[in-house]
């Protein structure tokens, strides 16, 4: 494991997007949908009723109205962080939420060492400076704190970036690995699909995930 950013970085043109006006114009109207299907969602649960600690403090990290938090388990906080204050009023699982563009300003307003693991679910995609956000993540969470990178192939498209929307499920964990290990802090990253199999369609799940190492 190492500490040190691995290989060179991304250039900007892997992060261009069709539509490159501001995030918080895109996503000041509420959009209280899902955006994958029941059998995703419940896949996402059940990871994560085994993967999140009991009792901690959870970071939601581009945060909308749903958290996908499995019922039930003990948690001491959940933070959301978001781009629209309506839709984390309505998250019933969020006990506090902060409004902050990550594309704008990739620097978390929150303190170090705060959480005990952070999950981003569906949303990895649009991020446009990704190696500065991991690196922010692993400042927030506590030494040896997992961080959950969730994605299915649905999106925005007018707003997922380039580099994304030219890989394959399988290339894109590879992506996000790179970015654990292009952003430091971070052991080795792993990759898992979780994808329901309940004998019918359901949206394909994966989680790339790292644990932050000692600081």
């Amino acid at each position: 494991m190492s500490s040190r950013p691995e290989g060179p970085s991304f250039g900007p043109e892997y992060f261009r997007r069709e539509d490159e006006r501001p995030d918080a114009l895109f996503y000041s109207e509420p959009r209280l949908v899902v955006h994958i299907d029941d059998h995703a969602i419940r896949a996402i649960r059940d990871y994560l009723s085994e993967e999140l600690p009991s009792g901690g403090v959870i970071l939601d990290l581009m945060s909308s109205w749903r958290s996908h938090l499995p019922e039930g388990q003990v948690r001491e906080k959940v933070v959301g962080l978001g781009l629209n204050s309506v839709e984390m009023k309505e998250n019933p699982q969020l006990d506090d939420a902060v409004v902050h563009d990550l594309n704008s300003s990739p620097a978390l307003p929150l303190c170090d060492s705060a959480f005990d693991a952070a999950i981003l679910t569906v949303s990895v995609q649009y991020i446009t400076r990704p190696e500065q956000v991991f690196a922010e993540v692993a400042r927030v969470l506590r030494p040896g704190a997992r961080f959950h990178v969730i994605y299915s192939n649905r999106m925005f498209p007018t707003k997922a970036t380039a580099i994304w929307k030219a890989l394959s499920d399988s290339d894109r964990a590879q992506l996000i690995g790179a970015y654990f290990r292009r952003s430091g802090g971070w052991g080795d990253p792993g990759a898992r699909d979780i994808t329901p199999r309940v004998g019918a369609y359901s949206d394909p799940v994966y989680v790339v995930s790292a644990m932050t190492i000692d600081k």
